[in-house]
């Protein structure tokens, strides 16, 4: 069977015979790749001029819905992606990670898109900034998507995780992908794919796929392309050097080489919960995906006094892994994913023994269940232990990119950090102690080194995610050797792939390009009460001011009886004079707040179903008994909720006193019923 790579919408095969791939399990033929004789150009002009017009017209809530229905979708037909997977060398477990994992980052990226983004086509990046002193002239930061496409290019570790991780966010930001993977384990993720297709959930060129080489694709990239990148520091440096991608500045995000640490805290004995975790952690990560993890623990730092104990530990722990078929459940740990790779991670395991000591494993004979140990791609769990680690720099720079793992001792918390940081740059370090003075100084120590730092104690390990498990919501990515990218991480990773513009001019303009009224802006009369009105109904810029309020002594005395709140600087005249900031007893923050909702809110059954929150609350200046308070509120921002029969209004407040001078500003959140409910039910 040769690999279709999908080209317009269409399956094509490319030219030849192609390259045979086999399965990590039995060695056997499972398929040819090529995609020889593709038309790249046309491809990237396909994914702007079709797949991004296709994408933009859908706002961010229409997008995060259709990535829930993908998700849905795929998880209806895991079965058969579990069943491919197996041959990929991937245990059942792993194969939940990759399968599992990556649909899940749909789900989490859809719920990101439609809580967090607003139901628009342009993301508003902060708070207007006000540029001049009447207020005429101000700047908004605005995201838009890239007008080109996303190029993908995947290792072969999680072929579907892999994809999907960066497919969320892209596709949730209005862009258009090309999925290249790698080469060894592309028929599970052009299994995906087919299903993807198949399901009609995503417009026309919004995906396309390569399983082969990328050809002459790089000459035809501009500067609206963007390219993530996960592999080889060696090839990312290649890739980020071809003359197209200079000439044109092609954004570029690359995950690549790291050698993770993971650091177990001087307090973490041997007998304690510490010590019994950093060794069922360090043993998971070792042989999860047979070592396999971008993120996997490569480099184990514990105390000098107890290296010994460490060694001992993980021994008697890995003698216990089962290795083999990984479709048999008496199998802990399958094959790596070819034989090309058990070589190359045999090669890295006889660098690193010049330098440290095999320990455990590095034989190449040894049992297998239900497999065959010379047709498979079956490596032997193998730990090393380095005597002198900061005058071993293979230990750092060496990576074996399977069930590998050194032992590199420490003295000092100064020593380990120093070990840690010459990792060069990681995706994820680890901690691994019950003493939070130590926790915070190694943090501040090799922060800086890391994308993702995780810190286990006995407190928080039954619900920890662990050392290496990549999260949709965090960044993914690291300094240095790691490449210097960031993936996922929420919101964050979809901005990866829109243009930050800084936009000029009047606060009338900003509200017209942004949906949200900036102060300065228009205030229209809304001709009756705003609260009386639908969402449809609403302007942004619908302005109730209302009448005034009195606020006396004898109010704040009740309300601090009422509520307990008997703060000095509202029950004591002499203490309260005493404060810098006052001259004597002053109302509560709350009770102005309180105060002002009695002003604008308008008591009757209406559209508006709800307050449900409030945000970004300030109190500018004290409020004295005799003062007089009035309320400025203003529909600042609409978000549909599409199905639910509402919407989400923002409305812009200013409570100022009797002078005009602002007391407290703040936004007030509220669910206003559509045309549609409010009519039937009213």
């Amino acid at each position: 069977m040769k690999l279709g790579n999908l080209v317009m919408d269409q399956w094509v095969e490319g030219d030849g015979d192609g390259t045979v791939l086999c399965s990590a399990v039995s060695g056997d033929s499972v398929a040819r790749i090529t995609s020889q004789g593709l038309d790249f150009a046309a491809m990237l002009d396909y994914a702007r001029n079709t797949g991004g017009a296709n994408l933009r017209r859908l706002t961010f809530h229409e997008r995060g819905e259709m990535l829930k229905a993908l998700a849905k979708y795929l998880m209806e037909h895991k079965r058969e992606f579990y069943e491919l997977s197996t041959m990929t060398g991937a245990t059942r477990s792993d194969s939940w990670i990759d399968i599992d994992g990556g649909i899940s980052t749909l789900f989490v990226f859809s719920s990101k898109g439609r809580r967090e983004m607003p139901n628009d086509h342009v993301y508003l990046d902060g708070a207007p900034e006000q540029l001049s002193k009447n207020g005429t002239f101000a700047a908004q930061h605005i995201c838009t998507p890239k007008l080109g496409a996303a190029v993908h290019i995947n290792a072969f570790n999680f072929p579907c995780w892999g994809m999907l991780e960066k497919l969320a966010p892209t596709l949730l930001a209005g862009v258009p992908a090309i999925v290249k993977p790698a080469s060894s384990t592309a028929y599970l993720t052009e299994s995906m794919v087919k299903r993807i297709l198949a399901s009609g959930i995503l417009p026309k060129g919004a995906l396309q796929l390569i399983c082969g080489s990328v050809g002459d694709l790089f000459d035809h990239l501009n500067c609206q392309d963007t390219i993530a990148f996960t592999g080889s520091k060696t090839t990312a440096e290649f890739l980020q050097q071809h003359p197209r991608v200079v000439s044109e500045s092609v954004a570029f995000t690359a995950e690549t080489d790291s050698l993770n640490s993971s650091i177990l805290g001087p307090d973490a004995l041997p007998g304690t919960p510490e010590f019994d975790l950093y060794i069922k952690e360090v043993t998971r990560e070792m042989t999860s995906k047979a070592g396999q993890k971008c993120t996997a623990i490569r480099r184990i730092i514990a105390p000098a006094a107890i290296a010994g104990d460490v060694v001992s530990a993980l021994s008697t722990a890995l003698g216990k892994i089962r290795i083999g078929n990984p479709a048999s459940k008496d199998v802990d740990m399958g094959a790596l994913a070819s034989q090309g790779q058990r070589d190359e991670v045999r090669d890295r395991v006889n660098e690193l023994s010049h330098q440290a000591n095999v320990v455990f494993g590095g034989r190449d004979e040894f049992d297998v269940i239900d497999a065959d140990a010379v047709k498979g791609a079956f490596f032997m769990p193998t730990l090393l232990h380095c005597e002198k680690p900061l005058s071993s720099p293979a230990v750092h720079s060496v990576e074996a990119f399977g069930p590998v793992s050194t032992v590199l001792p420490y003295d000092d918390l100064a020593e380990a950090i120093e070990l840690s940081r010459l990792g060069a740059g990681s995706l994820a370090g680890s901690v691994i102690t019950n003493d939070n003075d130590v926790a915070r100084e190694l943090i501040l120590g090799t922060a800086a080194y890391h994308g993702r730092m995780v810190v286990i104690n006995r407190h928080c390990a039954a619900e920890s995610t662990g050392h290496g498990s990549p999260l949709p919501h965090l960044v993914h990515g690291g300094p240095g050797r790691a490449g210097g990218g960031e993936e996922m991480g929420g919101v964050r990773g979809v901005l990866h792939y829109m243009q930050r513009t800084a936009v000029q001019g009047s606060p009338e303009t900003l509200t017209a390009i942004g949906r949200r009224w900036v102060r300065g802006a228009d205030q229209n009369d809304p001709g009756a009460h705003p609260f009386r009105k639908t969402f449809e109904q609403l302007r942004l810029g619908d302005t109730l001011v209302t009448a005034e309020r009195e606020v006396s002594l004898e109010d704040i005395q009740h309300f601090a009886e009422f509520t307990g709140d008997t703060f000095y600087a509202h029950t004591d005249e002499e203490a309260a004079a005493k404060n810098p900031f006052f001259e004597g007893r002053v109302a509560h923050g709350y009770l102005i707040v309180s105060f002002a909702a009695g002003l604008f809110v308008d008591p009757d059954f209406g559209p508006v179903l709800a307050n449900y929150g409030v945000d970004d609350l300030r109190f500018a200046k004290p409020v004295n008994y005799g003062d007089t308070l009035k309320v400025r509120l203003t529909c600042k921002q609409k978000t549909l909720r599409a199905g639910t029969g509402y919407g989400e209004v923002r409305w812009d407040t200013e409570v100022s006193n009797q002078d005009g001078e602002i007391v407290a500003q703040y936004d007030v959140l509220t669910m206003v019923a559509t045309d549609e409910h409010w009519g039937s039910v009213n």
